[in-house]
């Protein structure tokens, strides 16, 4: 077995964020095609490694717009999903975040919500931004709960967002400014 490399960037209690692996596009294709995933992202459309590459690479500007991470679980050292910024607005300075925890062993362990709080002390405090927002699908209440808990405001309903199992469904948009981030993330160990 090869031995798999990991790169800290941003340290938790539980969880790395690394800088995304080009070993690993296989596993993160796996993940954007799990059923139950792609329900939750609306992946209507096969996603490939060459997919993959071609994203990572266009993060590579010299300002994104987008910034990815992979999710590094460390106890069991190794990738669980994907986390980061599908826009940035630096004039702004506002960003979109978005979150996969793509290895279905590791749903429902609160391990999205610390990767969440990691990308928003770095979004804060490294990248300077004003305004972070999330967006998700209703039938999503893992996401929209995370978001809840770490002190977002649902700010905009999408009605009838997007067409699923046959019916339409609304999108919600989540917020958090930096101010408030200050008196929030307090409440939160995950360093």
């Amino acid at each position: 077995m090869t031995e798999v490399k990991q790169y800290p960037f941003i340290e938790g209690k539980n969880l790395t964020l690394c800088a995304p692996n080009k070993d690993n596009l296989n596993l993160y294709a796996s993940w954007d095609n799990h059923p139950d995933a792609r329900k939750y992202a609306r992946n209507v459309f096969p996603t490939t490694a060459g997919d993959l590459k071609k994203y990572l690479e266009r993060g590579q500007e010299r300002a994104p717009r987008e910034i990815g991470f992979e999710i590094w679980h460390k106890a069991d050292s190794k990738p669980i999903g994907f986390i980061g910024f599908n826009f940035i607005n630096w004039a702004d300075r506002m960003g979109n975040i978005g979150l996969s925890i793509g290895d279905p062993a590791y749903w429902k362990k609160d391990l999205g919500l610390e990767a969440t709080y990691l990308i928003l002390e770095y979004a804060f405090n490294e990248l300077n931004l004003f305004k972070i927002t999330a967006d998700m699908y209703e039938m999503n209440a893992p996401s929209w709960k995370i978001c809840e808990k770490l002190g977002m405001k649902r700010e905009l309903i999408y009605m009838k967002q997007a067409f699923v199992k046959g019916e339409y469904v609304d999108a919600y948009q989540y917020c958090l400014f930096k101010e408030d981030w200050e008196s929030l993330r307090q409440k939160y160990e995950f360093k």
